[in-house]
């Protein structure tokens, strides 16, 4: 599934740095995304559900999906999922949480069955198309976002912007200033497959992806006392890419997440010790545990 760039190694740390790597894996010249070195889930590879539905949000169609009863004073959970993947990749965790409330998810732009991007975006467009996908999947109800890879890095900058978001739920989010991050801990004159992967993952965090979001670092800002649950992957598997540089890139993605507290004053981290980078298909016990407890606190 993945092509290499240099060494299969490299390719894998490329992957896996950002939640975004190299995408759709089948040209070299291409980058890609959500490729990670912890195999990649059975539902990348699965059609898209029969029963999604195409909106328009601000003339562009968006797939979106649906499933479950909406239950009074619940808040519905909203999953985005990671970059060069779409709303199949998180579908046997909303099967299993729609058992107990409306869980709706969504392709970005530029993923799945949705229409591509029109040129670059920021996390502006990428807000304000989430924006409309709530608008017009659940009207003003309060909402839980759960966010995996680049999902959750969407997710963590759309929260403190919008007040219809009562929780939150970050599995291995892409860190909030993993451009900077990469770029400081990789120095600019290595050589070899740890340079094209360097080069590879910038030209990502640039705007080379499927979904064309160009990553601007920030900090993480607050989004006030919702309740938050942080998700980190517990299998070191970014340590073992590169002799070198493999530990610092473990030290960075932990710091990423721990900035992620930052977003609330009811923030908790959680290393999941049998989980790679996909959490909620490699211990999904785990991540329903978190989603089911933030939806529980932000219900009241």
């Amino acid at each position: 599934m993945i092509r290499r760039i240099g060494t299969s190694a490299a390719v894998a740390l490329c992957c896996t740095l950002a939640g975004v790597g190299l995408v759709g894996c089948d040209d070299d010249t291409v980058p890609a995304e959500d490729s990670s070195a912890s195999p990649a889930p059975e539902e990348t590879e699965q059609a898209p559900p029969t029963d999604t539905e195409q909106i328009d949000v601000d003339g562009q169609a968006v797939n979106v999906l649906c499933t479950g009863e909406a239950v009074e004073g619940q808040p519905v959970v909203v999953l985005l999922h990671g970059g060069g993947e779409d709303l199949t990749n998180m579908a046997g965790l909303q099967e299993t949480l729609s058992a107990d409330g409306q869980v709706c998810s969504y392709d970005r732009l530029g993923a799945g069955q949705s229409d591509p991007p029109a040129g670059p975006q920021d996390f502006g467009d990428t807000n304000a198309i989430l924006t409309g996908v709530l608008e017009q999947t659940v009207g003003d109800s309060p909402v839980v976002l759960v966010g995996h890879s680049m999902g959750g890095l969407i997710a963590g900058r759309y929260a403190p912007t919008n007040a219809q978001v009562a929780g939150l739920v970050l599995l291995d989010a892409t860190g909030p200033t993993a451009a900077g991050d990469l770029a400081n801990r990789i120095p600019e004159d290595v050589t070899g497959a740890t340079a094209e992967l360097r080069a590879a993952q910038l030209a990502v965090f640039e705007g080379q992806n499927h979904e064309q979001l160009v990553f601007a670092d920030a900090p993480a800002e607050s989004a006030g006392d919702i309740p938050v649950r942080v998700l980190q992957h517990g299998v070191r598997y970014l340590a073992d890419l590169d002799p070198e540089y493999g530990d610092g890139l473990e030290e960075d993605w932990t710091a990423g997440q721990e900035a992620w507290l930052n977003l609330s004053t009811d923030s908790e981290l959680t290393v999941v010790e049998n989980a790679g980078h996909y959490i909620h298909t490699d211990t999904p016990e785990e991540a329903v545990t978190a989603i089911q407890d933030v939806v529980t606190r932000a219900a009241g």
